[in-house]
């Protein structure tokens, strides 16, 4: 059985249907390691903007369990995950570039600085819909924050990597997993998919405490 086909997660009990909530290709194709059949559903969840002083890893959270949450109650049953992604510099909240002239903006302000990536995931799962109503929606959540220094780059550096990868839907304007690698000078945590935009390491956490084993039977 091929992964992201099927929806039926063996380790999950009962064939649960596993759910990425969420229609991003990078978030699929870091779900597809972990051999689990699943499929993808776009959320019907409007993410919040980060705010000046709001805490990051707070705002990631929320919209990872938003996601989840969006597409619940049309999935009774289901093991559902959610995600979110922003950068943070010097308190400035950065997410999805959108257009060329912010990516570039971005990466220019990110240039020869730290910064942090901060990554949410969430887990949540939908009762059957014969079963009785539950004393408290059962789900769990990971925030994953990775440190990653860019090089300095001139402006013509950053305009000629965002039109050669067009980073216009990732948050800080770079895809590590590709060109983007040449502009770093470092990347420091425990989980590089976080990076990406799925810790895989505290999802197949989250996983096992619903008894969705990637290595069950």
């Amino acid at each position: 059985m091929l992964p992201g086909v099927d929806g039926h997660a063996p380790g999950a009990g009962g064939g649960v249907e596993l759910i990425l909530a969420s229609t991003s290709p990078y978030r699929r194709a870091l779900m597809e390691r972990l051999g689990l059949p699943f499929r993808c559903v776009a959320p019907r969840f409007e993410e919040r903007v980060g705010r000046a002083g709001e805490d990051p890893g707070n705002l990631v959270v929320h919209n990872a369990l938003g996601k989840a949450l969006s597409i619940l109650d049309a999935h009774p049953g289901s093991l559902i995950v959610g995600s979110d992604q922003v950068a943070e510099c010097a308190g400035e909240i950065l997410s999805k570039p959108g257009s060329a002239p912010r990516a570039v903006e971005q990466l220019l302000r990110l240039s020869g600085r730290e910064h942090r990536l901060l990554t949410g995931v969430a887990v949540v799962q939908a009762p059957r819909a014969d079963a009785p109503p539950p004393g408290e929606l059962p789900g769990r959540t990971a925030l994953v924050v990775n440190h990653l220094r860019l090089r300095e780059l001139s402006r013509a550096e950053a305009e000629t990597y965002v039109r050669r990868e067009s980073p216009l839907d990732c948050a800080g304007a770079y895809k590590s997993e590709g060109l983007g690698i040449v502009l770093f000078e470092h990347l420091r945590g425990d989980d590089p998919t976080a990076i990406v935009g799925l810790p895989l390491i505290a999802l197949g956490r989250l996983l096992r405490a619903f008894g969705c084993d990637p290595l069950g039977e």
